[in-house]
């Protein structure tokens, strides 16, 4: 699984990129998690606020952090919710 973090730094976004390793971390998912701070980059996601969730290309959480339990659904089951 292909995980990015989007956000410019931001408290949220890094608080967003911890929850989603410690969560990978907790349920032994194998996952390959990158943090894209280049607003370029981020916008080729169509992504206008952040943090934002990317799982394997798929935005699936945008303008917030979810908490632990939606974040554990979202990368065990990939039920995807904006």
């Amino acid at each position: 699984m292909d995980i990015k973090v989007l956000g410019t730094g931001c408290a949220k976004c890094k608080s967003l990129e911890k929850a989603v390793k410690d969560v990978i971390e907790e349920n032994g998912i194998q996952a390959n998690v990158t943090k894209v701070e280049d607003i370029l980059e981020i916008m080729k996601f169509d992504v206008m606020s952040t943090p934002a969730l990317v799982v394997d290309g798929n935005v699936v959480v945008k303008g917030r952090v979810p908490s632990n339990s939606e974040l554990k659904e979202i990368l065990t089951t990939k039920i995807y919710r904006l």
